[in-house]
Formats: structure tokens, C-alpha cells, sequence
């Protein structure tokens, strides 16, 4: 048993640059240059989620993050692939925590990424990658501009409770 559920994304708390200080932090944790972030935001939307666009889904995917430098900082590291069915590279970074699909990063993530010219309306992320995992997050803005974060489920347990 299995389907696609979407959810529509909620509306970001936070959103706008992040600060410089933070970024250098980041880019130490990651092993990586100021230069090499192409854009970066606030997607907070309840987690306190900080994002960085890089310029590829490798350099996504190198990243070997350090979690002694990062600290507290909810990190979503995105980069796009250059071709194939997913648009972007995903990953959510939280203390010494990677999650392999993580619907409330996506969500804030494409609002930042649509709005900011930086993806279509309508586009795949993949997300799990560097866990094993080939994780797929379906993102569409509709006519209404409602951004719908979704992926495809399977039914591990089933049950029933009696109360």
C-alpha cells in the first residue's frame, strides 16, 4: 500500500538573509568557501531552519558537516542537480542529526527558491542521499500561488487501537 500525500507548506516565520557571522560559522562547519554559497535565507516556518543554496547537488553531497562548529544551527544545504528527474539536492542538518526527508525544510525551501527566481514551480528535490536513501519531495505552486509539498508513502504498520 502506498500513495502520494501533499501538504501545503505554512508561511514562513522568519524569513530574509541570514547574518554574516552565522555564515562564517557555516561555512566552517561545512569545510567550505563564502563563496561558494550562491544565495541563503531564514526558512523558518516553526524549526528555526537556516538554508544555503550551493552551486551543485556534488557540492551538496560532499559536504561532511561538523557538528562541533555548526552547534544549534538547523542547517537545509541545497544545490541543484544538472539534469536527471530531481531538480535540487537536499539535505536538513540539526545538531549531529541528519534527517533523510524533512517536509518542513522543503517547504520553506521552495518558497525561498521560487520566490527568489532560483527554481520553477513546479520541480522534485531529493533528500537522503548522503544517508542511503533516495528520498523524493514533490513541490508545485498552484494557481493560487499555494506552494504543496508532497511525496510518496508506504505503509509499514497497520493497526488498530481500542480506547
Amino acid at each position: 500500500m502506498g500513495g502520494r500525500l501533499a501538504f501545503a507548506a505554512p508561511p514562513r516565520r522568519r524569513s530574509g538573509a541570514v547574518g554574516e557571522d552565522e555564515l562564517v560559522t557555516i561555512c566552517q562547519a561545512l569545510g567550505i568557501n563564502r563563496k561558494d554559497i550562491v544565495d541563503h535565507s531564514w526558512c523558518d516556518n516553526g524549526p528555526e531552519w537556516r538554508a544555503i543554496l550551493l552551486k551543485s547537488a556534488e557540492q551538496v553531497l560532499a559536504v561532511r558537516p561538523d557538528p562541533s562548529i555548526l552547534g544549534d544551527i538547523k542547517l537545509g544545504i541545497v544545490g541543484p542537480h544538472s539534469g536527471g528527474d530531481c531538480a535540487f539536492e537536499v539535505r536538513a542538518i540539526y545538531g549531529t542529526e541528519e534527517d533523510p526527508v524533512t517536509g518542513s525544510l522543503n517547504a520553506a525551501v521552495a518558497q525561498w527558491l521560487i520566490s527568489g527566481g532560483h527554481a520553477p514551480d513546479r520541480y522534485v528535490a531529493s533528500q537522503g542521499a548522503s544517508l542511503g536513501r533516495a528520498g523524493r519531495v514533490h513541490i508545485e505552486r498552484d494557481p493560487n500561488g499555494e506552494i504543496w509539498v508532497g511525496g510518496d508513502t508506504v505503509t509499514c504498520i497497520e493497526g488498530t487501537v481500542t480506547v
